[in-house]
């Protein structure tokens, strides 16, 4: 019922010409001994392990709007509470759904969302995700599927072969000090900048396997900052495409769609009924899922049908919120000459100085904004860096 409800939310509401499956998990922190399947997980928010429940979400991301498209409960091996009852039937889909959570890896239950979303005749062109997911089985599947990645990279200790004489193989890390350093150049109407090299990656997860290279562009970026001259140790984040071909500044505004699935996380939680239940049985957590992404799509649905002046008001904060990045920044530019006209009139009043000073911080608090939706903030930079597994 979950994805047929988003199809047909996304027939009735949306015809963007681009469209990305978009995946992320969310950890809903829970102390309960007695329910099943809480197990310890690694909070990419606060940089910490708790325990509680970690869902695995697929969305379609457009232009437009964000739809979430599946969920999967993910169980780790890490202090995993069983069940306190067996169900009363192994054969029944809870049951099943829990034998999954237990044994299938996140690569796996990725791997089978998008392929249920496509029977269902739900297609996109790009695979977004944060560095989390970038690993090499997820981009040997969605190349295989025709998506192109465009997605976060740790700075591990995966290699790249160069495309030039010498065909070296080098970590991001050695790419930077040979390729990036000190050619950084302005991405126009953006505050980043940035500098590409195309190189192979080869995605044979082992020596065992046959070599799988791949053209693929590397993107470093780095926020603007006039006070530095260059890049600290963790001051820059890494994109890969699988599409060579697009620009920097189309890379980016592709994957800043991604911040939706941010939004619908933030949302479900605080507004949606998401995983709120006290049950001690499983089916509860499997029902609850899926029902706070009903009640979102309806909600889609409802502003689309009978417009927003007939939703309340914290639903049309939701529903505005998933505006794009491109659309914001734009705004912005018009938005901020008008904030410095009016200012301009307030110095002749305070003086230059308090003027100044006011629209100094303006930008700053919209800068770190964005900083935030892209993932460059220096919290989620270092994170990446550190290459903290995602089990504790």
């Amino acid at each position: 019922m979950h994805l047929q409800t988003a199809k047909t939310v996304i027939s009735m509401t949306d015809h963007s010409t681009i469209r990305a499956y978009v995946v992320d998990d969310s950890v809903k922190t829970r102390r309960g001994k007695t329910m099943p399947g809480i197990s310890s997980h690694f909070d990419h928010l606060n940089g910490r392990c708790v325990m509680g429940q970690q869902i695995l979400t697929l969305g379609l991301a457009t232009e437009k709007q964000f739809i979430p498209l599946d969920s999967e409960l993910y169980i780790s091996r890490v202090k995993a509470q069983p069940l306190t009852k067996a169900f009363a039937d192994g054969r029944s889909i809870v049951a099943k759904r829990y034998r999954d959570a237990q044994s299938m890896s996140k690569p796996e239950m990725i791997h089978r969302m998008i392929k249920r979303a496509a029977r269902s005749d739900i297609h996109a062109q790009y695979f977004l995700a944060d560095s989390w997911f970038a690993s090499k089985s997820i981009l040997a599947f969605m190349d295989a599927q025709s998506l192109v990645s465009i997605v976060r990279m740790k700075k591990n200790k995966t290699r790249y072969r160069t495309m030039d004489n010498t065909s070296a193989l080098a970590t991001a890390a050695e790419l930077y000090q040979h390729h990036i350093k000190g050619q950084w150049q302005k991405i126009k109407g953006r505050p980043y900048q940035s500098k590409a090299i195309t190189v192979e990656l080869n995605l044979a997860k082992s020596i065992k396997e046959p070599d799988h290279w791949i053209k693929v562009k590397l993107l470093f970026v780095r926020g603007v900052n006039e006070e530095k001259q260059r890049a600290g140790k963790h001051d820059w984040a890494l994109f890969l495409s699988t599409d060579t071909h697009l620009s920097d500044e189309r890379i980016l505004e592709i994957y800043a769609l991604r911040w939706g699935i941010e939004v619908y996380f933030k949302e479900a939680k605080q507004k949606l009924g998401f995983l709120k239940e006290q049950s001690t049985h499983y089916s509860a957590y499997i029902a609850s899922i899926h029902l706070t992404a009903l009640r979102f799509c309806l909600l889609l649905l409802t502003q689309h049908e009978e417009g927003a002046a007939r939703l309340s008001d914290s639903r049309n904060d939701m529903i505005n919120s998933l505006c794009t990045l491109d659309f914001a920044s734009r705004l912005w530019v018009i938005f901020r000459a008008l904030i410095s006209g009016a200012l301009d009139e307030l110095s002749k009043l305070y003086g230059v100085s308090a003027a100044q000073e006011i629209m100094n911080q303006i930008d700053k608090t919209v800068q770190e904004f964005f900083m935030q939706v892209m993932q460059m903030d220096t919290f989620t930079l270092r994170l990446e860096a550190k290459s903290i597994g995602d089990e504790c």
